[in-house]
């Protein structure tokens, strides 16, 4: 297992809250949003609440410094469950925690080892609707976190009518505060996340558009996965990296390349050198010593940001959304991981900082309805299960699954390679919790059976989307089969309405506290910061 220096002992030390020395910041105001919520199960218009994104006064100091992390999909699952399977791998006696519900006898459970973030000094809860769905996507969740504005799933930094466009937080600091800005991602770079923090469009995927809104901005430094559509739909457009070259930006696509960077390079877009899935950086759980984390990247921004008047760096760990859309519970405590590792640098940062720097860690959503606790293991989890998976289900279906198909591999021959990178078997010693039952094995038979030999299952339609969602049918069993054994399960393949964690540290991080809506999350850094 990788190193995980994410973990937060009882005795870490962690940022000191800003002592109330400095003057307040005043108190600013921002028009009132006026929308409306289109039903599309009644013609009657509801008028949502809305905040009116009043700058909050506080009496802590300005920070100089911003992080704010984002986990896309990240909810209190996520995190719960990195932070109990970390707990589970360091408890010796945990397979036999389980008392018996007759005699509770049964080893004391050491219980969860915390991501360091979950200490942090301020927790406070997001509600996520958006204009039109309280299931909302990642353009418009990030819209409110970005702008404190609501509007409608897909759209980005537009009202509901997609006429008036909203300033960024972030476009506010560079040219109100002078703050260099930077933008990294695990995903693409003109991603919904991303772009919420630069571009201005009316659907998340005007790709095109958006990388040149991401040119245009000016910002100081773009790190992660690599552009989607450089040369727009119908690939008749200039390459985008070629207009940011022209536009002053150094271009690195290569991790030597990436270690030369810094502040002297001015404007940066430093793209992964290992791209996988839809050329967005590998799941944790696929990368090699070789390959750059979300870490590396955060490490390299504070390298090429510094400069006296401070900066904003937004990172976002998009694949944990991707990983739980796909109900990969492996790939998603990985990344979760992954994020907390990123989160430590700010950390280390913060340490040799601690009286100018924020830290937020946050999500946009949460994805898949993961829950702690499946039907047919009880009250029992067994965590540990999923130490056995080895590969992420993208890395499963472009590396394994592909050539069952052109070779029609044998069941047998499957079996093996699925025991070999997921644990599952189909025999073993009594009491093997990893031997699959009878059920367990028809399902994955028939799931072989449909993606390798694209034979009809039998099953409802209805039925089928459940047990498969619109994801390689043999790829999404074994997920299924591993989380259940392991007692994590999913209740969908796309996001839900559940309320994200606030986590805050440093300067004004008392502010973020509480129980309120995402689009507080600009309304509390916005006066905090001083931009209007």
């Amino acid at each position: 297992m990788k190193k995980m220096i994410a973990l937060l002992l009882s005795g870490l030390t962690l940022l000191s809250v800003a002592a109330c020395n400095g003057k307040p910041t005043e108190t600013l105001s921002s028009a009132t949003q006026t929308a409306t919520i289109s039903q599309s199960t009644s013609s009657a218009e509801i008028a949502p609440l809305q905040n009116s994104n009043a700058a909050v006064a506080t009496e802590s100091v300005t920070p100089k410094y911003v992080f704010l992390f984002i986990g896309d999909g990240m909810s209190y699952p996520q995190f719960q469950s990195a932070a109990n399977y970390l707990g589970a791998l360091d408890d010796d006696d945990y397979l036999l925690t389980a008392p018996s519900l007759d005699d509770n006898q049964g080893a004391i459970l050491d219980g969860p080892q915390d991501l360091n973030f979950m200490a942090f000094e301020a927790a406070g809860s997001a509600s996520t609707y958006d204009s039109n769905s309280f299931a909302p996507d990642s353009a418009s969740t990030a819209t409110s976190i970005a702008t404190g504005f609501k509007t409608y799933s897909g759209s980005i930094n537009v009202d509901e009518t997609a006429t008036k466009t909203y300033e960024t937080i972030t476009e506010q600091v560079h040219e109100q505060l002078g703050m260099k800005v930077g933008v990294i991602s695990s995903v693409n770079l003109n991603h919904a996340t991303p772009a919420a923090f630069y571009a201005h469009q009316p659907s998340r995927n005007n790709y095109y558009e958006i990388g040149l809104e991401m040119i245009d901005s000016g910002f100081e430094y773009f790190a992660g996965g690599g552009l989607k559509k450089t040369t727009g739909d119908d690939k008749d457009k200039t390459d985008l990296y070629d207009l940011a070259e022209e536009a002053g930006y150094k271009i690195a696509m290569t991790s030597n390349d990436a270690q030369q960077l810094s502040a002297a390079d001015e404007k940066v877009i430093l793209i992964d050198e290992f791209l996988a899935d839809s050329d967005a950086m590998a799941y944790e759980i696929d990368r090699t010593e070789d390959m750059w984390a979300l870490a590396d990247y955060v490490e390299k921004g504070i390298e090429v940001l510094d400069n006296e008047s401070g900066f904003f760096m937004m990172i976002e760990g998009g694949k944990i959304d991707w990983a739980c859309h796909a109900n990969d519970a492996a790939s998603t405590i990985q990344d979760t991981i992954a994020l907390a590792d990123a989160v430590q640098v700010a950390i280390d940062f913060a340490a040799e900082h601690p009286d100018e720097t924020l830290i937020i860690v946050t999500g946009d959503h949460e994805t898949g309805g993961m829950t702690i606790g499946f039907a047919g293991t009880d009250y029992d989890t067994y965590l540990t299960l999923i130490e056995n998976q080895t590969i992420s289900y993208a890395k499963f279906d472009s590396d394994y699954v592909s050539e069952y198909v052109t070779n029609k591999t044998s069941f047998e021959n499957v079996m093996a390679d699925i025991e070999l990178l997921f644990g599952l078997k189909m025999s073993g010693e009594e009491g093997d919790r990893l031997v699959l039952t009878e059920y367990e094995a028809e399902l994955l038979k028939t799931a072989y059976e449909k993606a390798v030999n694209e034979q009809e299952t039998g099953i409802a339609a209805q039925a089928e989307y459940v047990l498969y969602g619109s994801y390689n049918p043999l790829t999404v069993t074994i997920s299924h089969i591993l989380n259940h054994k392991s007692g994590i399960s999913f209740t969908s393949y796309s996001h839900t309405g559940v309320p994200v964690a606030v986590f805050a540290e440093g300067n004004g991080a008392d502010l973020f506290n509480g129980y309120y809506d995402n689009t507080e999350i600009y309304t509390k850094l916005s006066g905090l910061l001083g931009v209007k």
